[in-house]
Parts: structure tokens; C-alpha cells; sequence
């Protein structure tokens, strides 16, 4: 198993400041918010996302992909009825999808829970069938570009958002999308709050699962609250996953070293300790 982190962990950071200190807590991969790069994403350049893969790669680090898509700038929108929204949405994920193939990255982890909630009296379907038609178009832009990126639809509990809240309802929005490059995210935090066997849900998702943040739903990093781990750990391995495990935590206040160091040597733990290891 491949372990990163989310470079938001590092507040006050410069990027080549958070690669020298992923390194150092003995990370292999780094996942990038675009947000923190430069306040509108849409004004980072090819050029300026080629030199950060060369930050990272110079610190001996891969860059995983981009996640928090959608964060900034603001008006964009997955599911709104409003063609010009969506557009501009589309326009920009196409946009990301070339910074992540310039950093060498290979995920775009979409997330985003406020920028694809379902407005009040629209029909689920309805919903469903945008947000299916542009994710469509990202995913042909994205194997045209033959860069090896992918989405990753990210299930967000019903605490965040009202589209997409759980690991089957997204499989079914993957299925109808029927494209290569849109497959499934996993979260630990999310799953919790859908609720039920974790085991269970990574079992079942296997088919589509490229990519997996770990995570406590106290919003810190795994190990650093009351979530077992361990049988998390042991369901990847058996559902045969072998991709990136990224940390991703909300609440930075213990300190990026505090909470990269402990994360990984629990995971690590965890998965040294699995049956088929």
C-alpha cells in the first residue's frame, strides 16, 4: 500500500516547505488541494503546475492527484439547472484535470458537498442526469488528454450534502456515466456517517474504488481518535486494493508533524498487521 497526504494538513507552509516535510514523516505521495496554490485555480498555468510535480518529485514524492475541487473560485456547481453554471463547472474541471496531468498526477478527488447539493424541489433525477452529462464530457476530456487521469466521485454524509450521500447511490451515478475514467472515492469520516459495516461498503465497492482517504470522524488523522482502523486495513487488502491510502484531516490544530507522523505510524501498523501481508 502507497501512503500520501493532503498538503491543506501544512497551514502556513510553502509547497516545497510541506514536500520536505512529507518526506521526512515518511510519506511517498502528496494530494493538493488547488486552492492552495494560488486563490483562483483557474489563473495556475500549465507551466506552474509542471514546476510543482518537479517540487515534489524533487523531494521524492509522487503527486497523487488534486482534491477540494471545487472550493474556490466561487459560483461553480455540479448538479444547478443553470446551463451557464455548469458550464463554467465543466470548463474548470477540464482545467484541472491539465494541472493534475502536469504534476503528474492521476486522481481528481470530487468532493465538493455545498457545490452539488440538489436546490429545493428539484427532482432527483433531473439532478442526477446533469451531473451525469457533465462528468460524461470530464471524463472523455480527460481520456482524450491520455494522461491517466481520473474522477473519483467522493460519498459525503447526509450532514454535508443531499447528492450523492452514500457509497451505492454513487456506484449508481457511476454506472450511468458508463465512462473508464469516473470511478469512486472512499473516505473513512464519510462512511461513518453513512452508516453500517465499512467492511461491507469497501467490499462491495471494489469494482470502482481508485482511490481512499483515511481519516477519524473526530476530523483528525487515523489513530488519533476512537475509530478502529484495523479492520478498514484488513478490507482494502482483501478487496484487492493496492492504490493510494491519502490522509486527509479537517481539524490542523495538533500541527502537521503531530498529525503526519502519528497517521502513518498507525497505518502502517494496521496494515503490517493484516492476514496477507
Amino acid at each position: 500500500m502507497k501512503f500520501a497526504i493532503c498538503n491543506e494538513t501544512y497551514q502556513g507552509f510553502s509547497f516545497a516547505e510541506t514536500c520536505r516535510s512529507v518526506a521526512a514523516s515518511g510519506y511517498q505521495g502528496i494530494e493538493i488541494a488547488p486552492f492552495t496554490l494560488k486563490e483562483d485555480p483557474r489563473e495556475l498555468t500549465i507551466a506552474e503546475a509542471s514546476e510543482i510535480g518537479k517540487v515534489a518529485k524533487d523531494h521524492g514524492l509522487e503527486v497523487v492527484g488534486l482534491h477540494w475541487l471545487l472550493v474556490k473560485p466561487e459560483g461553480l456547481h455540479l448538479t444547478t439547472p443553470g446551463d451557464s453554471i455548469r458550464l463554467k463547472t465543466l470548463d474548470f474541471g477540464k482545467h484541472l484535470a491539465d494541472l493534475c496531468a502536469a504534476m503528474t498526477g492521476k486522481v481528481m478527488v470530487w468532493g465538493s458537498p455545498k457545490q452539488r447539493n440538489l436546490e429545493g424541489g428539484e427532482e432527483y433525477a433531473d439532478a442526477a442526469k446533469r451531473a451525469s452529462d457533465l462528468l460524461r464530457s470530464l471524463g472523455e476530456h480527460c481520456e482524450a488528454q491520455g494522461q491517466g487521469v481520473s474522477v473519483a466521485m467522493e460519498p459525503l454524509g447526509t450532514n454535508e450534502t443531499n447528492f450523492l450521500t452514500s457509497a451505492s447511490e454513487t456506484i449508481e451515478l457511476i454506472e450511468q456515466i458508463d465512462h473508464p475514467n469516473i470511478q469512486l472515492h472512499l473516505d473513512v469520516k464519510a462512511m461513518c456517517a453513512q452508516g453500517g459495516s465499512i467492511p461491507e461498503i469497501i467490499s462491495a465497492s471494489r469494482k470502482y474504488t481508485i482511490h481512499f482517504h483515511a481519516n477519524d470522524p473526530n476530523l483528525l488523522g487515523p489513530g488519533m481518535g476512537d475509530h478502529d482502523f484495523q479492520p478498514v486495513a484488513e478490507a482494502l487488502v482483501d478487496s484487492g486494493y493496492d492504490k493510494w491510502v491519502s490522509v486527509e484531516v479537517f481539524d490542523y490544530s495538533p500541527g502537521a508533524k503531530i498529525i503526519a507522523d502519528k497517521s502513518l505510524h498507525y497505518l502502517q501498523s494496521c496494515f503490517e498487521n493484516t492476514s496477507k501481508i
